[in-house]
């Protein structure tokens, strides 16, 4: 087994619970270990503190899997599957869909595991669980009885790690799911739909849309599979429309919609939500309630500024589109910036427009996403709801 030493003081982040060592922190590394390899890490007093998987490739050096060493990693993969399932089953008893593994979070750095009723999709976004993969796939075959297994990668992921941009089917096949947020039925057709397939972090927040929705002209803009407005034409909207740049996005609404059995008036708009939103104030339309949920602005910290400004001109230009006493309904899934950053930046965009905000709820991902206090990274979501004068 590889040795990794880290330089002065570069432990105490690490022992707080923080699990990525970067390359600058090592003083150095003994007997030659391979990329994906597990390997024991030392402080600089050669205090034994973890061990991790090893990647000299990525800026990610060590991923720490525990504080003990990990001598039979199958054994301690089942134990960290076994107890992730078990806390998703308590918190969401009669669901058969949800994240079952959550990366770092869930302690299994670099995997993350989506559950699909017997379809489990992953993404592989480390080189020690790329090398460990068959044991992954054993244990879910085993111990959870998947019938499909496969993968829908993130490109951006694996290059970073050094991997090949490439999916694999392990079991069965990519079939379609009909899947249940014990409310509302979604169709997964995971050949066309985005990361794995649906978002699991939302499922929470959409649920509390449901308290404001009733009567209300509703607009669900980046509208993916339709989540937030489904929630809305549950709950008694007088109408919802849903708006996509996508067309496959907009199909996959439609057929919801109607899978539901729900007759609503909606409407389905294929445009690019800026510009909709634009074209909007010169017609001088004005909905109740705005729902945004836009992709990641910020992938990196070299782009926050300028996905600073994206938020607030997206952020504005909704306000904009709601009427006095309505609702904006607003997220952000760049982890880079912070929740306290994120109200802000909505503040200004209120500011900019003229108009007063009140926040009446804040939360961040879904519960079968949990988060390390110690690290920063595993919180990424934020999900705001004000009320517009």
């Amino acid at each position: 087994m590889g040795k990794v030493y880290l330089k002065r003081n570069e432990e105490i982040r690490i022992k707080s619970g923080h699990l990525w060592i970067f390359s600058n922190e090592i003083e150095r590394i003994d007997e030659n270990p391979a990329n994906g390899d597990i390997i024991s890490v030392f402080d600089y007093k050669n205090n034994f503190i973890g061990s991790g998987f090893y990647n000299k490739n990525s800026l990610i050096s060590v991923r720490i899997l525990s504080k003990e060493n990990v001598e039979n990693f199958s054994q301690f993969a089942r134990e960290k599957i076994l107890s992730a399932k078990n806390y998703r089953m308590n918190i969401y008893p009669d669901r058969k869909s949800f994240r079952l593994i959550f990366s770092e979070s869930d302690f299994l750095p670099g995997l993350i595991i989506d559950k699909y009723n017997g379809s489990f999709v992953l993404q592989v976004n480390s080189f020690g669980m790329e090398k460990n993969i068959k044991e992954i796939v054993k244990i879910l075959k085993e111990d959870l009885i998947a019938e499909n297994i496969f993968t829908k990668n993130d490109p951006y992921f694996r290059k970073l790690e050094g991997l090949f941009e490439s999916d694999e089917i392990y079991a069965g096949s990519r079939q379609e799911e009909l899947i249940s947020d014990d409310s509302i039925t979604y169709k997964i057709d995971f050949t066309k739909a985005q990361k794995t397939g649906f978002f699991f972090d939302q499922t929470d927040n959409r649920f509390f849309i449901e308290r404001i929705v009733k009567g209300k002209t509703v607009l669900d803009a980046f509208c993916n599979s339709g989540g937030f407005g489904l929630h809305a034409a549950k709950a008694g909207a007088a109408s919802v429309s849903f708006i996509d740049s996508s067309s496959v996005e907009i199909e996959s609404a439609k057929e919801n919609l109607k899978i539901n059995g729900f007759n609503t008036p909606a409407e389905f708009i294929k445009e690019d939500v800026f510009d909709f939103f634009e074209k909007n104030i010169e017609r001088g339309k004005k909905f109740d309630i705005v729902m945004i949920d836009p992709p990641a602005f910020a992938k990196s910290r070299k782009n926050l500024q300028s996905a600073k400004k994206g938020y607030e001109r997206l952020n504005k230009l909704a306000i904009q589109n709601i009427k006095s006493n309505g609702f904006l309904v607003t997220s952000s899934c760049s982890h880079h910036i912070k929740d306290d950053e994120f109200i802000k930046i909505v503040n200004i965009a209120a500011v900019k427009s003229h108009s007063k905000l009140q926040l009446i709820y804040f939360n961040n991902a879904s519960l079968d996403h949990p988060r390390l206090p110690a690290m920063e990274e595993t919180n990424y979501l934020k999900f705001a709801v004000f009320r517009i004068e």
